[in-house]
């Protein structure tokens, strides 16, 4: 039986509500940063507790907050490999270079122990990744970049909603950063935000998403522009647009809706797959973290990639997330020696679809043929 024209990986989910916003802001006939970013920020704000500011993308809300934070050539960013290129791409941005570390084979949270045996002299900042939503042991994390003096960087484009041993990801320690893409837990098509309590790291990327211009923001916010004025620092072209914002305002407006479903969905998941002989889901409490993939690992003598291929075929669509950086050509050279924890969990890794529209019978249609496909080996 073939899944093929029902089943998505991921998906953007969007409806009316985010339509009518878009046509405000085209009909209003400014298209740039203007009024309706501002409102999405303030909204943010509100959410986190915090200032939140908005940028084009996840990867540039990375790298703005790390040139913020002081973070530039020739310093190190201890990070790690298991996460998306965008973060070691981010890191590389700034001139500074990615170190990759273990992950907790649990979680695949950054392991603080193999962190600290490659602390240098350059080292300037820790960037933890949230995978899959959970945040791991945070409280040991900021007791070990205290100790040794480092800024700390939050990927957490796939955590936005989640409780992280009772706080909500983004509402407290150094910065956070966030992805707003079309499949993330909530999107403005495309967009990211950094949320930090730190007044220097806000108004330097308030300057830096737009090239630096001193002051060209509180402008920017009346659909002026800035005809006289300086620039002392390097900037970049990184600023949200106000239809992107007008999709994330409705998107926050609705997200307890789709954290609900993802959290609901993720549970169904665990329940069905309990019973599945070769398959091990991370152990995460839906009941704090939104999920934004939902990946299973394998056991030993499954072939992840023919599994993937044959769920292909019938029509259910999977993924791989990730790749481990330090095996990619660019970043090789930011592990010297193996990581064998990350090496051996990496052809275990398998994603399953997970969006708000995937309801209980797709998971049921799913989990059925995966354990068949498992059956035949």
């Amino acid at each position: 039986m073939s899944y093929m024209n029902k089943l998505r990986l991921s998906k953007s989910c969007i409806g009316v509500a985010e339509k009518d916003a878009v046509m405000r802001v085209l009909n209003n006939g400014y298209l740039g940063m203007g009024e309706a970013v501002r409102d999405f920020e303030n909204e943010l704000s509100k959410y986190f507790g915090r200032p939140a500011i908005c940028v084009v993308n996840g990867t540039a809300a990375l790298q703005l907050a790390l040139q913020a934070a002081g973070v530039g050539e020739g310093d190190e960013v201890l990070i790690q490999s298991m996460t998306y290129v965008a973060s070691f791409q981010a890191i590389r941005a700034t001139g500074a270079k990615p170190i990759a570390c273990e992950i907790y084979p649990d979680d695949f949270t950054i392991d603080l122990k193999d962190a600290q045996n490659k602390i240098s002299a350059r080292t300037k900042a820790i960037m933890p990744v949230h995978y899959s939503g959970g945040g791991g042991d945070l409280d040991s994390l900021y007791r070990f970049a205290a100790r040794n003096k480092l800024r700390v960087i939050e990927d957490a484009a796939h955590a936005f909603g989640s409780i992280v041993q009772k706080k909500l990801v983004g509402s407290h320690g150094d910065i956070a950063c966030f992805s707003f893409d079309g499949i993330k837990n909530i999107t403005s098509g495309e967009g990211g935000c950094i949320v930090t309590d730190d007044p220097a790291v806000i108004s330097a990327v308030r300057d830096s998403r737009l090239l630096g211009v001193i002051g060209d923001t509180e402008k920017r916010y009346k659909g002026k522009r800035s005809w006289e004025f300086d620039v002392t620092s390097q900037g970049w072209r990184y600023h949200m647009s106000d239809i992107m914002a007008a999709i994330g305002k409705v998107q926050l407006m609705n997200f307890e809706h789709h954290k609900s479903r993802r959290q609901k969905l993720a549970k169904y998941y665990e329940r069905s797959l309990s019973d599945v002989v070769g398959i091990e889901t991370i152990k995460h409490d839906y009941n704090e973290v939104v999920p934004h993939i939902f990946v299973v690992k394998l056991e030993e003598g499954l072939d992840r990639d023919i599994i993937k291929q044959i769920l292909e075929q019938a029509g259910i669509p999977t993924g791989i997330h990730y790749k481990p950086n330090h095996m990619l050509t660019l970043f090789s050279e930011s592990a010297p020696d193996s990581l064998p924890v990350t090496e051996a969990v990496f052809p275990t890794l398998l994603t399953l679809p997970l969006h708000p529209e995937l309801n209980y019978e797709d998971v049921d249609l799913i989990v059925e043929k995966l354990e068949e496909v498992i059956e035949s080996f």
